[in-house]
């Protein structure tokens, strides 16, 4: 944080915001305000550079060809790696998540380079969309509870060595891979194929990406009976699917 402000930016919302994936970024402005944190909200165009002194970098799902209007430009314009190499935290979703990875394959059917900030590789998955609820749990080193998402996605991520998986998932597909891992992350960037959008349905993640920002353990508490209710309907449907 810089002059007390939390600065939270939510990436190319004109093209990566196809799945409702706007919900992350008003989780975590909201649970960064009931804290009594003074927050700049930041939308950024594609049209527009990306700013390097943000604290909270979002980015959702979008469709095959504006991903890679996306990854082109954010390749071009390097604002997010220089973000990340000052400290930020990056939370993306679905076609950001691809993005953030080595490469992915784009609406050309070609191989597109990514940002590499994630130790990752997105092909085109040749079976089944993946669609539906997911249950998984979240990397036990992140302290969190279970992860409840939605997935609709063709693509299969492999990870690399240094990319740990976010969460093992009960119920789903995740990266698609067949080995059961969803999402992939390092210490200070995390990528997943959850909408839902994934922060609603797990507040407890947002908390994180604050405390990762403000650089302390704990958090003080807010009224999370909304957040669990929606929580456990979601929790449990999945588990009736996979009854």
């Amino acid at each position: 944080m810089s002059d007390n402000q939390l600065r939270v930016v939510w990436i190319y919302p004109d093209l990566l915001s196809t799945y409702g994936d706007q919900g992350n970024v008003l989780v975590v402005e909201r649970r960064a305000r009931q804290r009594g944190l003074d927050v700049a909200r930041i939308d950024v165009r594609s049209d527009q550079p990306i700013p390097t002194s943000g604290d909270i970098y979002l980015i959702g799902g979008g469709e095959d060809r504006p991903q890679r209007l996306a990854a082109e430009r954010l390749r071009r314009d390097g604002g997010l790696h220089r973000a990340v190499g000052n400290g930020a935290i990056v939370f993306s979703v679905c076609a950001g998540y691809q993005i953030l990875g080595h490469e992915f394959v784009n609406d050309l059917g070609q191989r597109e380079p990514g940002l590499g900030l994630l130790d990752v590789v997105s092909v085109r998955g040749e079976g089944a969309r993946c669609v539906g609820d997911v249950l998984g749990d979240i990397d036990p080193r992140l302290g969190l509870p279970p992860l409840t998402g939605f997935e609709n996605h063709q693509g299969v991520t492999h990870l690399g060595p240094t990319a740990r998986p976010f969460a093992q998932v009960r119920f789903g597909n995740g990266n698609g891979t067949g080995d059961g891992t969803e999402g992939a992350f390092n210490d200070t960037v995390f990528g997943t194929y959850m909408h839902g959008p994934v922060l609603a349905r797990n507040p407890q993640i947002a908390d994180l990406l604050l405390k990762l920002a403000l650089d302390v353990n704990a958090l003080p508490p807010t009224d999370d009976r909304w957040y669990e209710a929606l929580r456990g309907e979601r929790i449990a449907a999945a588990q009736q699917q996979s009854a």
